[in-house]
């Protein structure tokens, strides 16, 4: 969701679908920001998301996320899990840096 949500808010472009490339699985995460807004939907939890480009509600956990975004780069923290982030984009791919299990994350963005 966070790497959706990133990707949409760098590019200015819809996300359908996210590849994690570690499970090897297509998530069904779609999402869309409009200038500072962020509207999305994770298919897999069937739980939408919303927000701004400093701040998601992700309403399946419950939880807000903070973002960060400074050029291709963005950082934050998730209190759903108590944990921070980091993460990078390079054209259609996402590395994300999951602090507390210490282990990097990538994700092929799939836009509209």
């Amino acid at each position: 969701m966070v790497a959706a949500a990133a990707h949409a808010f760098m590019f200015g472009k819809k996300i359908a679908g996210v590849h994690d490339h570690g499970s090897g699985q297509d998530l069904q995460i779609a999402a869309e920001a409009r200038g500072d807004r962020l509207q999305g939907f994770d298919g897999d939890r069937s739980a939408s998301f919303t927000g701004t480009s400093s701040e998601i509600y992700d309403a399946g956990d419950n939880a807000f996320i903070s973002l960060a975004i400074d050029g291709l780069k963005a950082q934050g923290y998730d209190r759903g899990s108590s944990s921070h982030y980091s993460l990078s984009v390079t054209d259609q791919i996402v590395r994300l840096y999951d602090h507390a299990a210490g282990s990097w994350f990538a994700f092929s963005i799939q836009v509209a």
